[in-house]
């Protein structure tokens, strides 16, 4: 049954990519308005979950069910599930050729594209404005810049949910500070966050978290819980066997 405290819901979901099952019967809760992590060391399929979560083209899962604020949106389409409030920080950013900074912000503001505001947005995320507002959104941007500006354009958005894959990706540690201060931020201004990461302090800034290992779920709880028993037993659960 659904709870209206709930925003998302993922029940057994499975999906198999070239003949192998990437997704083992995945069960995942989100309440409304908090931060909840999904940790799990590189290649044990959290960025396929994302991908899943937001109808990405041929990320169709076998089985299972995904529920967004009581409604099923198992078979929706990408553009139907961002229309209903849904969005995704890829691990690796986009670079959109041909569009300053300024212009790409501005597609994430419906309402309002005054310069001050896209002003205040990238200093969310530790940019100053008068360096980066006008600069082309190319090559020439370091891969942690072009992540941070891509975070700004989700603090533009103001979605329902917000899944951040690794959002602590190329970026130095004083610009972490930035990026864990803008999560907290985002979540103030009623979003909803599901924060993908592989590392262990990343957690402690959620509410909730989870542990994924080997394409499934095998614990959830309160954040030091889930960090504690991923670093006791982490690589006996995930890692390579000898």
């Amino acid at each position: 049954m659904y709870n209206n405290e709930k925003i998302l819901m993922v029940k057994d979901l499975t999906f198999t990519q070239e003949g192998k099952e990437i997704l083992k019967g995945i069960n995942l809760t989100i309440n409304k308005a908090e931060i909840h992590s999904l940790l799990g060391i590189n290649g044990v399929g959290k960025s396929t979950l994302a991908y899943c979560l937001m109808g990405l083209n041929g990320y169709n899962p076998e089985r299972g069910k995904i529920y967004f604020e009581g409604k099923e949106i198992t078979d929706l389409s990408l553009s139907q599930r961002a229309k209903m409030g849904m969005t995704l920080a890829w691990q690796e950013p986009a670079r959109f050729e041909g569009l300053t900074v300024k212009e790409y912000l501005s597609l994430s503001i419906r309402k309002n594209t005054e310069e001050n505001l896209l002003e205040k947005t990238l200093g969310k995320v530790g940019l100053k404005p008068r360096l980066y507002l006008h600069r082309d959104l190319n090559e020439a941007l370091s891969g942690g810049e072009r992540k941070r500006i891509e975070l700004a354009s989700i603090y533009a958005m103001q979605p329902k949910l917000a899944i951040l894959d690794e959002p602590d990706s190329g970026i130095d540690m004083l610009s972490l500070e930035k990026i864990i201060d803008f999560i907290h931020e985002l979540k103030q201004r009623g979003s909803s966050i599901l924060l993908i990461t592989h590392r262990e302090e990343i957690v402690e800034v959620s509410d909730s978290a989870s542990l994924m290992c080997t394409g499934t779920i095998i614990k959830s709880g309160e954040p030091k819980q889930i960090s504690d028993y991923f670093k006791a037993h982490c690589k006996q659960v995930c890692g390579p066997k000898e």
